[in-house]
């Protein structure tokens, strides 16, 4: 730091300079470090003692006009008052009043229109558990598990397979002991050994519950014998049995019953009205099973009317004589004649999809049935196309289920891979894989679980027809039962307009591998091949 020194002074300030002076003290901070500014048109002057270079006084001269800051007070209350009472901010306050209520006024107005206007939603069905998805038929337990598993315990350690298959519940037995043709030594509320205990049993029902699977105990009295329901003559007796067995199993904890040849039973009718009646009177979460032989819609319509609920199997869709190009108009027959009736779907009481149609067409009854408005109904092996001839010297009805080739230990190299569970299991363009798909998509879809069904006029072996539900995406399902390629030819005109369908679709899935789905398909350009299924998904509009 350099010395200011003023003429004449002999080293020391003039009187002028001290005048208005402010001392600061430097604390030793190198000037180059500590730099300092001063106001517009102060002087400064640095005085070192001696002339010696280091830290000393600065004494600051600040202008008079500068010593204090000009503050700024704002308006008092009273001179606000007066401004706010002016009549132009008061014409502005009343203005934007006004503004603010038309506003809110208006978005009322159009919140009540678009709420008058919108579609309103359909109110939902009642719906049970069997109405959400597929049985599964398991009639024979050392059939279903070959050997030493086949009993209860067995069962209980296949229900992760069934969990896969996404079915709402098994249709069990009967496996009550039962000697044949012997009514006194019957006994509908015992197991028989040979399955297992009763502990077995509840152990199962445990396990089953605990992965969302009903169980519903088949308890035709007389399984092993010539009739199912014993003598004529015995049917009172049967019925006082009957009636205890019920009532049992209800409070050991089953989710239903089914019983077969009701055909064979004195007024079955009757029978079914009383058995329903318990069944549902101690919950409505119950449920009842009739199988009958005959194909006589007006039999089954004569079933069906006695009771409520109940869900009927037969093979009225495989009535002899019928072929498989009629069976549009078997089903639009059914569904007409059965009007608001739950219905179920299958082509026998106890039989294997093999034993009524070629394996041309097992995937187009897989999605014939999960599209279907009703319950589908399965046997064991269904979902593998099992067939009762596969293995030589095998019962009809009661086939040995293909889990992988060591099922059948007796018939080495007689089981392809490609027939079994393991060998169905991963690949994605399996009958196993196609079954899994829709039974989930069965159990998803408003549409499909609930919807109306409309069918549509279609070229010839075709069979066709659009489900629907409310505002829910739509599907449409095409199946060519025939062997020839065949044209869709879609006609709408007896649809009603909430069942249009739009130019092009979505394409779900095809029983056949060759198709690409996800894609976009022109619906009035379509071409099915032979045994081809097709499912279609659009949008509802509005």
């Amino acid at each position: 730091a350099q010395a200011a020194f003023v003429p004449g002074s002999a080293g020391t300030m003039n009187h002028d300079t001290e005048v208005d002076m402010k001392e600061v003290e430097l604390n030793e901070v190198e000037t180059e470090k500590q730099p300092m500014n001063a106001a517009s048109g102060a002087a400064v002057a640095v005085v070192m003692a001696g002339g010696a270079e280091k830290n000393g006084l600065v004494k600051i001269k600040v202008a008079d006009d500068e010593a204090e800051a000009a503050k700024f007070t704002g308006l008092s209350k009273e001179e606000l008052l007066k401004v706010a009472g002016s009549p132009g901010w008061v014409r502005t306050r009343w203005a934007l009043l006004v503004l603010f209520w038309l506003g809110w006024l208006g978005m009322l107005a159009g919140a009540v229109v678009i709420i008058v206007q919108a579609p309103r939603c359909r109110q939902l069905p009642t719906q049970r558990w069997w109405h959400k998805g597929a049985l599964y038929r398991i009639g024979d337990l050392q059939a279903f598990q070959p050997g030493e598993a086949g009993n209860l315990a067995g069962l209980t350690e296949h229900l992760d397979y069934l969990s896969t298959l996404k079915v709402k519940g098994i249709v069990l037995g009967p496996v009550h002991n039962n000697q044949k043709d012997d009514l006194a030594g019957t006994n509908l509320q015992e197991i028989d050994p040979t399955f297992g205990s009763k502990e077995d049993f509840e152990s199962l029902l445990h396990s089953a519950k605990k992965k969302s699977i009903q169980v519903i105990l088949d308890l035709t009295p007389n399984y092993r014998g010539q009739n199912s329901w014993f003598l004529p003559t015995e049917v009172g007796t049967v019925a006082t049995k009957m009636k205890d067995a019920l009532r049992f199993w209800l409070q050991a904890g089953v989710d239903g019953f089914q019983v077969r040849d009701v055909e064979n039973l004195t007024d079955a009718s009757s029978f079914l009205a009383e058995w329903q009646n318990i069944t549902q009177g101690f919950s409505e979460d119950r449920l009842l099973i009739a199988g009958t032989d005959s194909s006589d819609l007006q039999q089954i319509l004569k079933l069906l009317d006695s009771t409520r609920d109940l869900l009927l199997t037969s093979p009225y869709l495989s009535s002899p004589g019928s072929t498989k190009e009629h069976t549009k108009l078997l089903v639009t027959q059914y569904l007409n004649a059965t009007g608001n009736h739950w219905c179920s779907w299958s082509l026998s009481q106890v039989g294997l999809l093999t034993s009524f149609v070629p394996a041309s067409l097992l995937r187009l009854y897989q999605l014939l049935f999960f599209t279907l408005p009703g319950t589908p109904i399965f046997s064991y092996g269904d979902e593998i196309g099992l067939e009762a001839a596969a293995v030589p010297g095998q019962p009809t009805e009661a086939p040995v289920m293909l889990w992988d080739e060591s099922s059948l230990p007796n018939t080495s190299g007689s089981v392809s891979t490609n027939m079994t569970v393991k060998g169905q299991d991963g690949n994605p363009g399996s009958l196993l894989s196609l079954f899994r798909r829709l039974s989930d998509l069965r159990g998803k879809e408003r549409s499909l679980l609930h919807g109306d069904f409309h069918a549509l006029s279609s070229g010839p072996g075709l069979f066709s027809y659009v489900r629907q539900w409310d505002q829910n995406e739509r599907f449409l399902v095409l199946l060519n039962f025939g062997d020839l390629r065949v044209p869709a030819k879609l006609g709408t005109a007896s649809l009603p307009d909430s069942a249009s369908l739009p130019a092009t679709a979505e394409l779900l899935l095809s029983t056949e591998p060759g198709r690409k789905e996800g894609v976009f398909l022109e619906l009035q350009q379509l071409n099915l091949e032979p045994s081809e299924g097709l499912l279609f998904r659009f949008p509802y509009v509005a």
